[in-house]
């Protein structure tokens, strides 16, 4: 059997999917089919409340797609991997649950926009490059690097770094609200678990957690009135949740509430 190039393990409530194609990580059609059954297996599993993306080893999170398996292929089947990339990548933004992007390493190119598709991105302070090089191959990020990179940095500084296609380090990469938080290199992964564990059951209401995630993800996309209505229905869901329940009996007996995830 060939080696996996997603592996997926869970621990304490938390799924760490890892790309695995050294040295750089990157990714091929077979590698995002099984980045998209990875993720679709953590969504359906109910013991799972967060999910984090990180590549293996400590030089590279993903260098994105494998430039020669593009040179080889026809323009026809580079539109479809294209397609294929865009549908896992939305299924990553839309999954009800916390998806933490932990960059152990550079992240440029596609490696960047499947990081872009998770919700919070974590960089180890000092451990690589980010950017979208696209430009210099005569192309632009065909798998949403576009549009969430506008959407998380504004339209005016996305297209100076789209066309100019500048690598830059993790620090100025926060600087721009690119990166949410550098955490330092030492005990970095630990120190990455550790944030994520905080968005788990008992001590935090992961229900609500992803709702709240739905909410903001898919209401940013509405008008402003479908998605006040999103935000009410998902209101609802909650009021009828075991956590919320929970919560406000802690709250009025004054303890520390102790949440299940449903």
């Amino acid at each position: 059997m060939p080696q996996a190039l997603v592996s997926m393990r869970t621990e304490s409530g938390i799924a760490v999917l890892e790309l695995c194609n050294p040295p750089a990580n990157t990714y091929s059609y077979e590698m995002m089919q099984e980045l998209d059954a990875a993720i679709l297996k953590a969504r359906l599993d109910e013991t799972v409340h967060v999910l984090v993306l990180r590549g293996a080893g400590d030089r590279f999170f993903c260098a994105g797609a494998d430039i020669n398996m593009l040179k080889s292929v026809t323009p026809r089947f580079k539109y479809f991997f294209c397609l294929h990339a865009n549908e896992t990548l939305n299924r990553l933004e839309q999954t009800p649950k916390l998806v933490i992007a932990a960059l152990n390493g550079h992240a440029v190119g596609g490696g960047l926009e499947i990081a872009m598709a998770g919700d919070i991105r974590i960089a180890r302070r000092g451990g690589g490059t980010i950017g979208l090089p696209e430009v210099a191959l005569g192309v632009l990020p065909g798998t949403g690097g576009t549009q969430r990179l506008a959407r998380l940095v504004g339209k005016g500084k996305a297209i100076e770094l789209l066309a100019t296609g500048r690598i830059f380090s993790f620090e100025e990469a926060a600087a721009i609200g690119l990166v949410t938080r550098v955490l330092e290199p030492e005990n970095w992964w630990e120190s990455v678990m550790d944030y994520a564990r905080q968005f788990c059951p008992p001590g935090k209401a992961s229900l609500a957690v992803g709702r709240i995630k739905r909410s903001v993800v898919t209401g940013s996309e509405m008008s402003f009135s479908d998605a006040l209505a999103l935000e009410r229905e998902l209101q609802q869901q909650l009021f009828e949740s075991e956590d919320a329940q929970e919560g406000l009996r802690a709250y009025t007996e004054k303890r520390t509430p102790r949440f299940k995830g449903v």
